[in-house]
């Protein structure tokens, strides 16, 4: 990689929590996600923020899909909003309600398991333009952004996206094998489109860079290759961001976590049977073995 970056390899600290620590002060994360058969990737992304140390977590999924995110994990709470014919949140009609969550929140996960629509197109471009409030957007925020991911770059308050290679390919025309050639590289070059913007490349070595510092992420291993694992990373990247952690950060702190409880959960499952609840799982012990390394 020829640009000039700084390196940074210390994992930033949460802190010991004051002895009169409540709820209200490690932040409420509201979560947008979930369509017609993907109510598992909005119950991972909840539980893992709770896992992550949010305060509170509200999910907010089509109508029909909050009933079932809510048998999951009882320690979230769920909203149900308008969905389309074909089960997604119908943007146009959920608006009044995604304003008055918004305004509860200290920061939005937004994308795991959401779908695609014209509808969900616009309501993705909505967030990232006009909406106040730090934001993780993954899967299929991303593929929604991808006709428009220019408007990144407009991005007012801080934005963590968090693309495998391939939603990465979608949102800057490069081929995966591009990107895979020079990860580092695509990923600062990405960053850079604004101040705003952090870039999490997952995959071996995650990379994480706002364009001047990068972080390459030494844990995890390779029974996280299975479904929902980018889903709990969402949410702990965005528990961290709403206890306050810099978006930048929070994205490096979550992506360590992140890997060393999937290193945990395969001291237990093994690779082949490793499943993304066990990365849920083994989230406590990670930030507990991490809290006493710091």
């Amino acid at each position: 990689m020829s640009v000039d970056v700084e390196r940074i390899s210390a994992v930033p600290s949460l802190g010991k929590r004051p002895a009169d620590s409540h709820k209200g002060m490690f932040g409420h994360v509201l979560v947008l996600a979930g369509g017609r058969g993907m109510a598992g990737a909005a119950g991972l992304v909840g539980a893992s923020a709770l896992r992550s140390g949010a305060g509170l977590v509200r999910v907010a999924s089509p109508s029909e899909v909050a009933p079932v995110v809510a048998t999951f994990e009882p320690s979230y709470m769920t909203y149900p909003l308008p969905q389309d014919g074909d089960g997604l949140i119908d943007f146009p009609a959920s608006a009044p309600a995604l304003n008055r969550l918004i305004d509860q929140a200290d920061v939005l996960a937004v994308g795991p398991g959401l779908g695609q629509s014209s509808g969900l197109a616009q309501m993705v471009r909505w967030i990232v333009q006009e909406v106040g409030v730090p934001a993780v957007l993954d899967a299929d925020a991303l593929n929604n952004l991808a006709e428009a991911p220019g408007l990144l770059a407009t991005a007012s308050r801080p934005i963590v996206v968090t693309p495998h290679p391939g939603e990465f390919s979608r949102l800057t025309g490069d081929s995966i094998a591009q990107i895979q050639a020079d990860r580092e590289g695509k990923a600062v070059a990405f960053a850079r489109r604004s101040k705003n913007l952090v870039v999490v490349l997952k995959g071996t070595g995650t990379v994480v860079t706002d364009g001047r510092r990068l972080f390459v992420n030494p844990t995890g291993n390779p029974g996280m290759a299975t479904g929902g694992a980018g889903d709990v990373l969402t949410g702990v990247i965005a528990a961290l961001m709403g206890q306050g952690m810099p978006a930048f950060e929070a994205a490096v702190l979550g992506v360590h976590a992140h890997g060393l409880a999937g290193d945990i959960a395969r001291q237990h499952s093994g690779e082949v049977g490793l499943i993304a609840g066990d990365i849920v799982d083994g989230l406590a012990d990670a930030f507990e073995a991490l809290g006493a390394l710091g």
